[in-house]
């Protein structure tokens, strides 16, 4: 069930990890739109009480980011570029609500922390598991916030690696447990 002051953190929910046709920073095999029905569950359970994540490259890049964007300079690009726009079903989720943006991995930090009013329990869900879901997940655990994980509502870049992020992630119980879209919603979406 949903706690009256618990908030749901979408992450990254965008073009660039949807749309394997050009993006090789996708999601394979269709995997980020498996996830439409539960995240946009969540998010209706939620209602007012959710913020939504982009990740964006940064402006320049710095220190190790450098290096990282040799192999990857296609997405070097201005935050404002089309490839880091949310999904339409995510947009049209996400009018009125708070969009933190992070040319990090991890989405935790004040921003997030402010626009979900210092809530000290969220549940997240998003891709990519094994990259900015993890980084953001642990973080927000660390800084002493209790975090679900919406399972089913989450995709990885590989079900391997969705898998591992999922474990590592449960490892941090109680801080951090992992559970599906049912039993976070329970009763809630029952018409």
């Amino acid at each position: 069930m949903i706690a009256e002051d618990e908030w749901l953190v979408v992450i990254d929910r965008q073009r660039v990890f949807a749309e394997s046709e050009w993006s090789t920073w996708a999601c394979p095999d269709g995997s980020y739109h498996n996830t439409d029905e539960a995240f946009a569950r969540l998010a209706a359970a939620f209602g007012d009480r959710v913020v939504y994540t982009r990740y964006i490259a940064p402006q320049p890049p710095h220190n190790a980011w450098i290096d990282y964007f040799k192999g990857w300079p296609q997405f070097l690009v201005a935050p404002d570029d089309p490839m880091y726009d949310l999904t339409d079903d995510t947009a049209a989720l996400a009018k009125g609500h708070a969009v933190v943006s992070c040319d990090t991995f991890g989405k935790w930090g004040d921003a997030l922390s402010e626009a979900i009013s210092g809530a000290k329990k969220i549940t997240v869900c998003g891709v990519a598991t094994d990259c900015c879901v993890l980084t953001t997940v642990l973080a927000a655990a660390d800084s002493g916030v209790a975090v679900r994980v919406a399972a089913d509502a989450c995709a990885g870049s590989s079900p391997e690696n969705y898998r591992m992020a999922l474990d590592t992630m449960a490892l941090f119980t109680p801080l951090v447990t992992v559970a599906d879209t049912d039993s976070i919603v329970g009763d809630s979406t029952v018409e």
